[in-house]
């Protein structure tokens, strides 16, 4: 029998869901409308003849040899995962997601921002300000950005060469240790502002 907390935790798994999945579209969408469409010889949909005469759009061709058109390419893929682990987050404000791939693209790692291994979620402060000023009763002083955690979760010994697709643009710190780790190029989703004129190989998303 469920209980009144277990069906309003559902809801809000539900919810984060629904919530992934409108990110995920937004963000396809944009990636389709800046791509040339690269398969119109592809785009026809296949059709069936029933034996009344009427085609029916939604079925497929069973002798039709060719793959189906508009799969996931790897890069909306690897970014879909990206926004799944950010799900896991507790934070309030913001959830962020990170998937880092090797260059053939087999998944390294993954993580979302949080609090460090142990730290109780409901001890430590998730707040953005502090009314008294004091920054230690905000969440900064105690996050582990996603671009950390997949670095450190990583199931392999090395990440040279890797490419990170992540949520939400880098910070410098989270950018020195993708730097360190060896991690190639970025791609990701939702900007950051960015000054008029830096010399941060972030402008370019890529490390090479």
């Amino acid at each position: 029998m469920l209980t009144h907390d277990s069906s309003a935790n559902r809801l809000l798994i539900v919810a984060a869901a629904s919530a992934a999945a409108s990110s995920l579209l937004t963000y396809s969408v944009i990636r389709w409308r800046s791509r040339t469409f690269q398969h119109a010889h592809a785009s026809r949909a296949s059709l069936v003849e029933p034996s009344n005469g009427d085609f029916d759009a939604t079925l497929a061709d069973p002798y039709d040899p060719s793959p189906r058109a508009g799969h996931l390419v790897w890069d909306d893929y690897f970014m879909a995962v990206a926004f799944l682990s950010a799900q896991r987050s507790k934070d309030p404000n913001k959830q962020v997601g990170a998937c880092i791939v090797d260059r053939n693209n087999i998944i390294c790692g993954i993580g979302y921002n949080g609090f460090p291994r142990g730290c109780p979620d409901s001890r430590l402060p998730w707040a953005k300000k502090s009314a008294s000023g004091n920054p230690l009763e905000t969440k900064y002083p105690y996050v582990c950005h996603a671009e950390m955690n997949a670095i450190l979760n990583k199931n392999g010994a090395s990440v040279e060469g890797a490419k990170v697709f992540v949520t939400m643009f880098p910070c410098n710190e989270c950018a020195k240790l993708m730097i360190q780790a060896g991690i190639s190029e970025i791609v990701y989703h939702e900007a950051k502002d960015q000054p008029a004129q830096s010399d941060s190989p972030l402008i370019t998303s890529s490390f090479k």
